[in-house]
């Protein structure tokens, strides 16, 4: 069994790993630090001499009949909560309704025309959605509105019960007016309005609310089942303790990210000095270069890079033949010489129309998914070729009658499937060897080279960014996209000689394997690192428990 990582311990996790683990050591700390209350006891000691849950229980029920006999609140009482089914808490802890801690919605309702024109006005946008920071801060000059609003008081929580999915709660820091759809509530003295944010804010409550909200375009909390909210109380000194840590943890992530922020800026400017020196001299050496801890490349960006490096002729050093491309392939049309001083290609390439490069560029056969069968020939769909192979692990099989119309569409070995419409458009696979019986979907442009040793080199530019790819992806058009044969026939391919294609397409090859095992090994520090993750964020979020 593996060893668990621990702090401390120094893992071979990359400078740009280093810091995608940073931050989201930073996001899963705040996501449980904001919900303070959602650690449940673990962020903070419990002190057994600030009392007992009875007491504090007892205490809630004295604190709320109170105020009712004073008629300060006007709600009716809440049945305590029955928590045989939530998650245990320390000794001193106890859980407690939304409606018994606190007055929801007690707000007075205010028209417009009896606001102060300086007065704060709070609106649902004004608020950040998971963070509840204020966005915009304004008056009631600034954002005049006819509607009725709510009146709130400093010290007040400030719940968002209109689409309870996006967690909005504040304490105000002042005493102001919002829309109806924010809910002013005042706690009754024994809870801090700021542990009440955070315990609102603990994502079990969010859950909770938008699984009790109603309305399909709309969504909001009922006042009823808002009061019955389920909260974890401590003691109010604990409560205090709780809330400055964690804006002293919040503190922490500040200036992490902040940290993290520089480091990825920093990182970035290295990783792009790395692929321009890799540009300048693709070599192995300088290949793996690339995945040094200080800076390491996508790998994803990296095959993007040596593909179009291939096909301009910059992956290797000038070629000492000095034939050309039609002494190679007798009959070629070309477009453009190399050799022509506006033309950036080496000596001996040339230009050519993918028109004049083949001898078939046909869509498929419609889906002959009546003839589908658990044997037959194999029907090439766009997923089959999604990952720029053509991949017939998952293939269809059809029995098709000797009549069927679109047999003409038959793959054979060295052709080119390009996908035309839908979500994996222009991804492109060659048929690397013959199949006994193939076809291809409507959805899918079935090209022949005129060539077939031309047929590797084809499908690299048609994978590269710097060629096919690239043009292809500029000219897909519609909602979803797609692409018409012309585009394809129309295409214009650079094409070196035939044993420099042959070299540059094992050149490729070769670094691709070299991308393969280095993104393994970098699939492995990331495992490690999601480790190191856990431990980081225990850390961030731990406690000691006095006794």
């Amino acid at each position: 069994m593996a060893r668990r990582v621990k702090p401390g311990d120094k893992l071979n996790v990359t400078a740009a790993e280093y810091n995608r683990l940073l931050a989201a050591a930073v996001t899963i700390a705040r996501d449980r630090l904001a919900g303070g209350a959602g650690t449940l006891g673990r962020i903070t000691e419990q002190v057994a001499s600030e009392g007992c849950r009875r007491s504090l229980r007892e205490l809630i029920k004295e604190k709320h009949t109170q105020l009712r006999s004073q008629k300060v609140i006007k709600s009716k009482p809440i049945k305590h909560l029955h928590s045989d089914n939530l998650p245990s808490l320390p000794q001193n802890w106890d859980w407690t309704s939304l409606g018994e801690i606190c007055d929801y919605a007690y707000s007075n309702k205010v028209e417009s025309s009896d606001i102060p024109e300086d007065a704060w006005l709070l609106d649902l946008e004004d608020v950040e959605k998971e963070t509840s920071r204020i966005l915009r801060r304004k008056s009631f000059h600034e954002s005049p509105s006819i509607s009725t609003k709510s009146e709130f008081a400093q010290g007040d929580v400030l719940y968002c019960k209109l689409r309870p999915y996006l967690n909005k709660v504040v304490v105000a820091n002042e005493s102001g007016y919002c829309t109806t759809e924010i809910i002013p509530i005042r706690t009754f003295g024994l809870v801090a309005p700021e542990y009440l944010e955070l315990a609102m804010r603990r994502p079990t409550i969010v859950a909770y609310a938008n699984s009790k909200s109603f309305g399909m375009n709309l969504p909001r909390l009922s006042t009823n089942d808002a009061r019955l909210a389920p909260i974890p109380i401590p003691p109010l000194a604990e409560q205090k303790r709780i809330v400055g840590k964690v804006d002293e943890l919040m503190g922490l992530c500040d200036r992490l990210e902040a940290l993290e922020a520089e480091r990825s800026q920093r990182h970035a400017s290295l990783s792009r000095a790395a692929l321009a020196r890799f540009a300048d001299s693709p070599t192995p050496t300088n290949l793996q270069f690339l995945f040094h801890n200080s800076f390491d490349v996508e790998p994803n960006e990296l095959r993007r890079v040596i593909r179009t490096l291939a096909v301009k002729g910059r992956l290797e050093g000038p070629s000492e033949l000095h034939n050309d491309v039609q002494s190679d392939f007798e009959g070629i049309q070309v477009v453009q010489s190399g050799s022509e001083a506006n033309l950036e290609l080496p000596l001996g390439w040339s230009v050519c129309s993918y028109r004049s490069l083949t001898t078939l560029v046909t869509s498929g056969s419609r889906e002959w998914k009546e003839f589908y069968a658990d044997s037959g020939g194999v029907f090439n769909r766009t997923q089959n070729i999604k990952t720029d192979e053509l991949l017939l692990d998952d293939a269809a099989l059809v029995d098709l009658p000797k009549s069927t119309e679109g047999k003409p569409t038959q793959v054979m070995a060295n052709d080119i499937l390009i996908t035309i419409t839908g979500a994996n458009v222009t991804k492109a696979a060659r048929v690397t060897e013959q199949l006994l019986e193939a076809y291809a979907s409507q959805h899918v442009a079935l090209t022949r080279p005129r060539w077939s040793e031309m047929a590797p080199w084809l499908h690299l530019c048609f994978v590269s960014h710097g060629s096919a790819r690239g043009t292809l992806e500029t000219l897909a058009y519609g909602d979803k996209p797609g692409l018409n044969l012309n585009n394809i026939r129309d295409l214009v391919i650079p094409v070196p000689p035939l044993a420099e294609q042959k070299r540059i397409v094992a050149r490729v090859d070769e670094l691709m394997a070299l991308v393969d095992q280095l993104e393994q090994q970098l699939a492995h520090s990331r495992t490690l690192g999601q480790q190191l993750l856990e431990a980081v964020v225990a850390q961030l979020t731990a406690t000691t428990v006095a006794t």
